[in-house]
């Protein structure tokens, strides 16, 4: 948007739809965190084994990285906003279903329904608050979505806390005499619900409705956004920007024509998209409670260190919110690589200084405990204030018109891979040993990120989406 303009923009109006958009990211993070507390319960209903609960664990990300792809390519079809009312369906159908499961091929079919949810949610939404908003202050709206994911975690970890203790134990009965761990997938619909009914009342993509012929549409509502003269010039370059031979997107557009190759830009979507994974951030958010369990916390205390851990986050995506469109994306990226790589080490030191105690449960001797839990939570505030946030904001952001829902498709999916990758693994790893391997690795790969980001990111701060290459 031009500077001329700035003072017809409809910030109202815009901060109603981004609130709108946003509870995708609170979905995305409440479905994603609500297992985190539920383990026991599931280890007891279903007779699962360490395979078992991993498999559990991970079926979401399995439908999370379809519903990546699909919702990257759907997004060109049926529109930001339909894909954005299909994802809210999924995860209400999922919040059921999963509590209601009495097996474990059942619970699996609902998790990988809501994981469908997750991954349209988790690559739309960024998409739909970029192409509404203003590019001086994209940033800071996109990372709101940030905020709500860890909302949506911090949110399901403090509903499972006050479930398991006011019942007595997560898998203690509760209400119609339901043990507590299905009500905290039941209460999920209530989000669900609440997000497909707020969708009904904010507008499509103007640059989807572009891409589609419909300009008049699309007019109207860069006019209710930024004034009918910006909606006029607007119109006229996001048309430019669509490919000359054909205007609607398509999966081809990733490979360069005169190279025969994929794009940079997309290996550099891809490589984001993997290495926030690489780092073990959802081994926190899915096995908190199983982690700290496992270096000698009480139930009662894991649980009350996820609470802390999302409260955290919060603070930092705030800091990002403040940061992002000041000194740009690729600083906070490598603030955030070398803040974690030094934490996981001292994480990763930490746990392997683990004993067998009197009781002949692990602990963590003299004062290693409180390092590992202060490191730890170090290493949540720099991912929170980088790569949780600003790698959503640039895949929402970096790609050029034509290839964004395709881009997003591809790179969506490598996030979702790789996410399950870490998550369906960690159980088996789950004891001191391993620990101290694992949280080594993500170390290596914290430190790696850095070079990554420094060799194949370019900086998107206050450019317009038009005016993106690759």
């Amino acid at each position: 948007m031009s500077e001329g303009s700035a003072g017809k923009v409809n910030m109202a109006f815009i901060a109603a739809i981004v609130a709108v958009a946003t509870i995708g990211g609170f979905m995305f993070g409440y479905d994603s965190g609500v297992i985190n507390g539920t383990q026991k319960g599931l280890e007891a209903a279903f007779d699962l084994g360490k395979l078992g609960i991993g498999v559990n664990v991970g079926a979401i990300l399995v439908g999370s990285s379809i519903g990546a792809f699909g919702a990257g390519r759907m997004a060109d079809i049926i529109g930001r906003r339909g894909v954005m009312m299909l994802a809210a369906i999924l995860f209400l159908v999922s919040a059921l279903l999963a509590g209601a499961a009495g097996s474990s091929a059942i619970f699996i079919i609902a998790r990988i329904i809501g994981g469908l949810g997750v991954g349209a949610a988790s690559v739309i939404s960024p998409v739909y608050i970029s192409e509404v908003t203003p590019a001086s202050i994209r940033g800071r709206l996109s990372s709101v979505q940030q905020v709500m994911i860890i909302s949506g975690l911090t949110g399901a970890f403090v509903a499972n806390f006050v479930l398991a203790r006011y019942a007595g134990g997560s898998t203690a009965p509760l209400w119609l005499d339901f043990p507590a761990w299905r009500w905290m997938f039941w209460l999920q619909a209530i989000p669900a619900a609440i997000y497909f009914l707020a969708l009904l009342v904010i507008p499509e993509s103007p640059r989807y409705l572009v891409a589609r012929g419909q300009d008049e549409r699309a007019r109207a509502v860069l006019t209710k956004l930024f004034g009918a003269e910006e909606a006029n010039r607007k119109v006229s370059e996001i048309r430019a920007s669509l490919a000359a031979d054909h205007h609607r997107p398509r999966l081809s557009d990733l490979i360069d024509k005169a190279s025969g190759k994929v794009r940079p830009i997309v290996w550099a979507g891809i490589g984001l998209a993997v290495f926030q994974q690489l780092v073990g951030i959802n081994v926190v958010f899915y096995y908190g409670a199983t982690l700290w369990e496992a270096v000698g916390f009480s139930e009662d205390n894991a649980l009350q260190i996820n609470i802390l851990s999302g409260v955290l986050s919060i603070g930092a995506c705030l800091g990002t919110i403040m940061l992002v469109d000041k000194i740009g994306r690729k600083p906070l990226l490598l603030i955030g690589s070398a803040g974690m790589a030094v934490t996981l080490a001292i994480v990763a030191y930490a746990f392997s200084t683990a004993v067998t105690g009197a009781d002949g449960g692990v602990v963590l001797p003299g004062h290693n405990g409180l390092m590992a839990l202060i490191a730890a939570n170090l290493y949540v505030i720099f991912f929170n204030l980088s790569w949780g946030p600003i790698m959503w904001v640039m895949l929402g952001e970096m790609f050029p018109n034509q290839i964004r829902g395709s881009g997003l498709a591809v790179a969506g999916f490598a996030q979702w891979i790789a996410n399950a990758a870490i998550s369906v693994s960690f159980p088996s790893l789950a004891v001191s040993p391993g620990l101290v391997v694992t949280y080594t690795g993500y170390a290596l790969f914290a430190a790696i990120s850095f070079f990554f980001v420094r060799a194949m990111v370019h900086e998107t701060k206050g450019r317009e989406l038009e005016d993106m290459v690759g």
